[in-house]
């Protein structure tokens, strides 16, 4: 399977929670805190490195907060 990881600009996140929807295995949650302007921003919540990096989050984000990294496999050409 595929790994990946998102990052989640805080202050450009508005909490609209349209990432935590579309995520197939729920790891986005919440913030318990507010950012500057006062929203809960999204945040990863992956301790067992779930996510595939498949950008659902990310093209959903209305604000473009999200950057979604993917590993890729590296083959050896002969």
């Amino acid at each position: 399977m595929a790994k990946g990881r998102i990052e989640i600009n805080e202050e450009l996140c508005k909490g609209c929670e349209f990432c935590a929807m579309v995520c197939p295995y729920d790891l986005i949650g919440f913030a318990a805190g507010f950012n500057s302007r006062g929203y809960r921003p999204a945040m990863l919540i992956d301790p067992d490195q779930r996510c595939t990096g498949c950008t659902l989050c990310a093209m959903i984000c209305p604000e473009a907060a999200i950057a979604v990294y993917r590993q890729v496999k590296q083959e050896v050409l002969q």
